[in-house]
């Protein structure tokens, strides 16, 4: 399971700043509720890999993708 080809990055800037702060606020995460998965169908239109429970496992590159926007994110706070 993992997301879409098209991946995290692309779909950030079209993803809501809701949805946007909740990854960033949780960049550990590997597994995504699917309250947060249905939110970024419902922006960006992507399909997804869901497991039984609508959740979706993220992959390596999107995990990394979402800790460095975090860091990035971090840091412009401070």
């Amino acid at each position: 399971m993992g997301v879409s080809a098209m991946g995290i990055e692309k779909l950030w800037d079209r993803l809501e700043p809701d949805t946007q702060q909740w990854l960033i606020d949780n960049p550990g995460c590997r597994i995504l509720p699917r309250t947060v998965v249905a939110a970024i169908i419902k922006s960006t239109g992507a399909e997804f890999k869901q497991d039984q429970h609508g959740e979706v496992l993220l992959s390596r590159s999107d995990s990394d993708f979402i800790r460095s926007t975090a860091d990035l994110y971090e840091a412009r706070q401070s």
